[in-house]
């Protein structure tokens, strides 16, 4: 019996064991098993497909396989069979992250192999890029090894593939001399490789290893994604143990990447990492990121599976040269019945909108300044609330889980204006909160008691003047 098989059977005989509590209605998740990475997003013969980090034998990180899934709107995803299993010599001890293209009538991964020469230490470990291709988006065969590891190099990780001007180009993420730095390739055939230079390099405070780098094109710049680790936190910033973001400049072909932004923090919440980008057929950049964070706990575990993507969002270039989020269009097509109300006047108060709400989109308008509440937002249950804090002028996103390991507090700036625009995606064990049109995003796990999902609006120490609340229920 082949790896493939074996992973399949266990995913068959495990889904049916998940206990559903804090399972995601509409976000991608395993169907039993760990999920990590999004790989290979990419639109190929009429469906956006998704490949995921995979450990299909229990919900704790192991030997990553690829997950797959693929939908016809980004929304209602369908799972399919496990794409790449380790189970060649480049790749023995894990399929590690990557990305796909279409090349021709071909679906095209490229990934990491993950691999010991010898005992599991960090002596050992070699990273190579992998390919393998499949004509029917379902079935793939392995072609092996296109890049080896350079000399004296272990972690050598994540490519991500383009095409561009009749030639393919890749970016990898490397850890060199303890520096994290991202390198460039270019290929004519995806198979044979030439290495052109550092694309960036970080500076000593920027991290020992950028993983899962993401370069292309937005408006008249180019934005450098990846996720760099050993980062510290500063203030407000990089309050998570690893981060993820952007740097903007100017790139043509293969000339040297002028960085005209620093490092920017592309989602402030507890959980988003590894994201990856795509180009829809109608041209819009979107990316999704995974849902959790390295050591982080995982209370779903228990329950069978862990982990979980983020919504697909559209990225826009701002004039200020900031990133901005906004979910998809195609996410309204999960709208069902409307709630709406304001309030004009909410003084040292709690009133209850809407009673154990599973899941659900949430327009809020809040008036900061006519409100004089030292806090004033909205809570789910006990655990979670999303707030002004009218002291540091910033918007905050809590969770209290004390008894999961869960607790703490993200936040961004207020803006200049009057009102603030939010709005909300709730789901089984999440919350998105996407600020005055993505001009912050802020995505966190939650994991709230089957009875203690009520939503309601609240004010602190003063009034809170709320001019609109819709509540969109879910069709899922």
């Amino acid at each position: 019996m082949t790896l493939l098989i074996q992973a399949n059977t266990a995913i068959n005989n495990a889904r049916e064991q998940i206990d559903p509590r804090w399972y995601p209605r509409y976000h991608l998740a395993p169907p039993a098993g760990w999920m990590n990475d999004p790989n290979g997003l990419t639109w190929f013969d009429g469906y956006y497909h998704a490949f995921y980090q995979h450990h299909p034998y229990s919900p704790i990180w192991g030997p990553m396989h690829w997950g797959h899934a693929r939908s016809r709107d980004m929304v209602n995803w369908e799972h399919l069979p496990v794409a790449l299993a380790p189970e060649g010599p480049e790749d023995k001890d894990g399929c590690f992250s990557g990305s796909a293209v279409v090349a021709g009538d071909e679906l095209a991964l490229i990934y990491t192999g993950h691999k010991f020469h010898g005992d599991p230490s960090e002596d050992n470990l070699y990273q190579v890029q992998c390919l393998a291709t499949s004509r029917d988006g379902l079935h793939f065969d392995r072609q092996g090894m296109v890049i080896d590891t350079p000399e004296g190099v272990h972690h050598f990780r994540d490519p991500k593939v383009w095409r561009e001007n009749d030639r393919w180009y890749m970016v990898v993420g490397a850890r060199v001399n303890d520096i994290g730095e991202v390198q460039l390739y270019q290929s004519e055939d995806l198979r044979s490789w030439t290495y052109l230079r550092p694309l960036a390099q970080a500076t000593e405070k920027m991290g020992y290893m950028w993983e899962c780098p993401d370069f292309f094109p937005l408006n008249d710049k180019h934005i450098l994604l990846f996720s760099p680790q050993g980062i510290a936190a500063e203030g407000y910033h990089h309050r998570n143990l690893f981060q993820s973001g952007y740097t903007v400049g100017v790139w043509q072909d293969d000339a040297i990447f002028r960085i005209e932004q620093p490092f920017c923090e592309l989602d402030h919440g507890h959980d988003f990492y590894a994201p990856q980008t795509f180009v829809t057929p109608d041209g819009r950049r979107v990316v999704i990121g995974w849902m959790a964070m390295w050591e982080s706990p995982m209370p779903e575990k228990a329950d069978g599976w862990a982990g979980m993507f983020s919504l697909p969002r559209e990225l826009t270039l701002g004039d200020d040269g900031r990133v901005r989020m906004q979910p998809v269009k195609e996410l309204e097509l999960l709208r069902g019945e409307c709630q709406s109300c304001s309030v004009n006047a909410l003084s040292n108060d709690t009133v209850l909108l809407q009673a154990n709400l599973q899941a659900a989109e949430i327009a809020l308008e809040l008036d900061i300044s006519l409100s004089t509440a030292e806090q004033f937002g909205l809570s789910l249950g006990k655990g979670a609330r999303i707030y002004v804090d009218d002291q540091s002028r910033r918007l905050v996103v809590e969770r209290d889980y004390p008894e999961h390991g869960l607790s703490g507090h993200r936040s961004v700036p207020l803006p200049d204006a009057d009102r603030l625009n939010l709005r909300i995606w709730l789901d089984s064990c999440s919350v998105e909160v996407f600020v005055n049109n993505g001009e912050f995003t802020l995505s966190s796990r939650i994991y709230p008691d089957a009875h203690d999902r009520d939503l309601s609006l609240f004010s602190r120490h003063g009034t809170a003047v709320v001019p609109s609340v819709n509540i969109w229920s879910l069709n899922v």
